[in-house]
């Protein structure tokens, strides 16, 4: 989307209007059963309460917009800034992600009568036709609440699993629903590909610009590993074969005690889900394991897993429908299918890629503060790609780059395999 000085069309202003008011009743929907007490808990430093989400994106809508396009707009609280910044040093000062949970104020009340405020605010200046500039700024801060969306599932789940009453945030998660059949693999000739986006919409700055790379011949597998499939690589000491495992990833299973998945017993045969603690669906795509863990399975199958060039490829060709956050399932589930096509590409689980989180050649960060966004974090961590069954639909494209510690496994991600061919 371009940010050149200009006047928007009467149908982009409405949509904007509209994306804008989807995507807070959307992240408002998403918390309306939780309780104040579940908004406040931190189990550990790579999850943020509730309530800091819910306050965090709000924050970044009036010191990113209000405060800078608003004329007249008065701060809601001074001391929101330095409570929910998260990482943007060039603001501020911010308090400590680790502590997060140690507060008790503002309330979550507080928290929702802020997001009102700036809601309200945010309507007048979108009544006020705005130019491209302040179109891109907004879109961004859409996109920006849209990923805080998925992080509030991912967080609550994290919170919820500690609870000894294993709560549930919905009832209606997705149940077992058959065989995934068995896997096959596509292959694609070696060659010159392009990949990353050079189009006229919306991305991030991370997924530009377009560039050519060269692919070996290779094969990528037409579906993700299923639970079945993970539990036989355990059942094979997968967890205790050193030589499966690079250095890091063995360092790290030995000192946090790794055997399973996150969320899954110890006998092997029930998780936690944001339904509460069911029976593990053996057919459904595994979930909730680190690169560490996708890469040693990999190995143990005899494959690897693919690179970010070879995904996107074959993403290309691909439609992005899938099980994402509107399906409500909230749970990866299995797809009946026996065809040797590409299937569950796109939602379900994050697929860990080889490739380390860097720029593309010819990477341009945003200017100023929001320059922070994306490119900082370029360094000893890997890319993830497809979206999950927490991320919603209109958020994910075949350009899109996710992108944690290679130790993480809190999140939605799973496997899928490659192979050279």
């Amino acid at each position: 989307m371009s940010t050149k000085s200009s006047e928007i069309s009467g149908n982009e202003l409405s949509s904007l209007r509209q994306k804008f008011s989807a995507a807070r009743k959307a992240t408002e929907s998403l918390v309306a059963t939780l309780k104040p007490e579940d908004c406040v808990i931190q189990t550990m430093p790579d999850v943020s309460p509730t309530r800091w989400h819910l306050a965090h994106v709000t924050w970044f809508f009036e010191h990113f917009i209000l405060c800078n396009h608003l004329p007249g707009y008065r701060i809601f609280n001074d001391k929101f800034s330095y409570l929910f910044n998260s990482y943007y040093y060039t603001v501020g000062e911010m308090h400590l992600r680790p502590e997060r949970g140690f507060l008790s104020r503002p309330t979550v009340a507080e928290v929702m009568d802020y997001r009102h405020h700036v809601d309200r605010h945010m309507e007048t200046l979108l009544a006020r036709e705005p130019d491209n500039e302040l179109a891109f700024l907004v879109t961004l801060g859409i996109n920006h609440e849209q990923q805080h969306q998925e992080l509030i599932l991912t967080d609550i789940k994290h919170v919820f699993s500690h609870n000894p009453l294993y709560p549930a945030l919905r009832e209606s998660v997705a149940k077992p629903n058959g065989r995934a059949g068995e896997i096959h693999f596509i292959e694609h000739p070696e060659g010159i590909a392009e990949i990353g986006y050079s189009g006229t919409e919306f991305v991030f700055d991370n997924e530009t610009p377009r560039h050519r790379t060269y692919l070996q011949a290779h094969a990528i597998a037409n579906r993700p590993v299923t639970n079945r499939e993970f539990r036989a690589f355990i059942d094979d000491d997968g967890y205790r074969r050193a030589e499966l495992w690079l250095s890091d990833g063995w360092a790290t299973v030995n000192k946090e005690g790794w055997s399973r998945p996150l969320y899954w017993t110890e006998d092997l045969t029930r998780y936690f889900t944001l339904g509460g603690m069911q029976e593990i669906d053996s057919e459904a795509p595994v979930c909730h394991v680190s690169f560490y863990e996708a890469d040693a399975y990999a190995r143990w199958a005899g494959a690897r897993l693919p690179t970010e060039p070879e995904w996107e490829t074959l993403a290309a060709k691909t439609h992005t429908d899938g099980n994402f956050v509107e399906s409500g399932h909230l749970q990866p589930v299995t797809q009946l299918d026996e065809t040797k096509g590409v299937r569950q590409l796109f939602g379900d689980v994050w697929e860990w890629t080889q490739s380390a989180y860097g720029p593309y050649p010819g990477y341009r960060p945003l200017a100023g503060a929001l320059g922070e966004y994306n490119g900082k974090f370029m360094c000893n961590q890997m890319v993830l790609r497809g979206g999950s069954c927490a991320t919603p639909h209109s958020h994910i494209r075949a350009t899109y780059r996710n992108f944690f510690y290679p130790q993480s496994r809190w999140q939605f991600s799973g496997i899928r395999l490659a192979k050279d061919c």
